[in-house]
């Protein structure tokens, strides 16, 4: 897929390198097609990680898609230079003038946290509020998903004992199901947090269809009736090297974290990490896109806005 971003944008010679075919602004405006416009709430700490992180997983389609990134005002990240965000961020009240294909609402670290005591909460909340009429679908991953859950269904996190983090094996369900088209039985994914959800209450409410399970850590993909909202509590999208990143944090932090599981060869920690998700985090982010944003979209918004009325 032609992902187009902002020239400048620093992890793009990254994505080039890797290529990944990203499309400057002059060419995509030479092409006579409707491209499908995605905004992406970067609510994770290390902005350039997730921003790289996500784009590599969005671009496996023959789509051409338009990314922004978007920022919170109620809150200023501190492991972000203001310069970084303020040349390739927008403020949500510089985009909620008009309609979006696809949102996506990352994780953040955050989740120990009663949800009415994160800084940003009454803004997030807005934007998932704003989102129901100028957003065909959004994507919500691990805290935001916990975040949509809780606001929309009033599905509470419940804290772990430990942290989960480690490469865990996950069951697909539902089939049929345009989210896991392409899936096998089972599939692995990342995880990484300090929370679950509570699993009794996802399945007891009748307006959400879990589609992927673990027996280890949980319910992982739950969409609402209509795909409007998709929810993935794990990390697909993260690099190989990633949790090996957050494991050698923790230890300088004193935190004496278990060795993530499934992720080292013979949970040897010198050993460098396989990469063994990649095909379905892909067929997610490509699943996501065709059947839940690109084929529900109309051509021209302004037909939404007449088929809402």
């Amino acid at each position: 897929m032609p992902i187009r971003i902002d020239n400048d944008l620093p992890v793009k010679s990254t994505l080039e390198n890797e290529n990944i075919f990203v499309m400057d602004y002059k060419r995509a405006e030479t092409q006579d097609i409707r491209p499908i416009d995605i905004l992406i709430l970067n609510l994770m700490p290390l902005k350039e990680d997730t921003e790289l992180q996500l784009l590599r997983s969005l671009s496996n389609t023959p789509l051409q898609v338009n990314i922004t990134f978007v920022r919170t005002s109620s809150y200023e990240s501190k492991h972000s230079s203001r310069e970084h965000l303020e040349r390739f961020y927008a403020e949500f009240a510089d985009v909620k003038h008009r309609n979006w294909d696809g949102l996506i609402i990352t994780g953040a670290p955050v989740e120990k946290m009663d949800f009415n005591e994160v800084e940003y909460w009454d803004e997030l909340t807005g934007i998932m509020d704003w989102s129901d009429k100028n957003v065909t679908s959004t994507l919500h991953i691990c805290w935001g998903a916990q975040a949509g859950l809780y606001y929309r269904y009033g599905i509470n996190k419940i804290l772990l004992p430990e942290k989960l983090s480690g490469v865990y094996p996950q069951r697909t369900y539902h089939k049929k199901t345009e989210l896991v088209r392409g899936f096998d039985d089972e599939f692995l994914v990342p995880v990484s947090r300090y929370t679950a959800i509570d699993r009794d209450a996802v399945y007891a409410n009748k307006s959400l269809n879990v589609v992927a399970d673990s027996i280890l850590t949980g319910p992982y993909l739950i969409l609402d009736e209509k795909g409007k909202n998709v929810f993935a509590m794990n990390h697909p999208e993260y690099d190989t090297m990633t949790l090996d990143q957050e494991y050698h944090r923790d230890i300088s932090r004193g935190l004496n974290p278990r060795i993530p599981f499934n992720y080292y060869p013979n949970d040897d920690p010198h050993n460098k990490p396989v990469k063994s998700w990649r095909c379905h985090a892909n067929t997610l982010y490509t699943n996501w896109l065709n059947y839940y944003v690109y084929q529900s979209t109309p051509y021209d918004w302004t037909q939404r806005k007449t088929e809402d009325k």
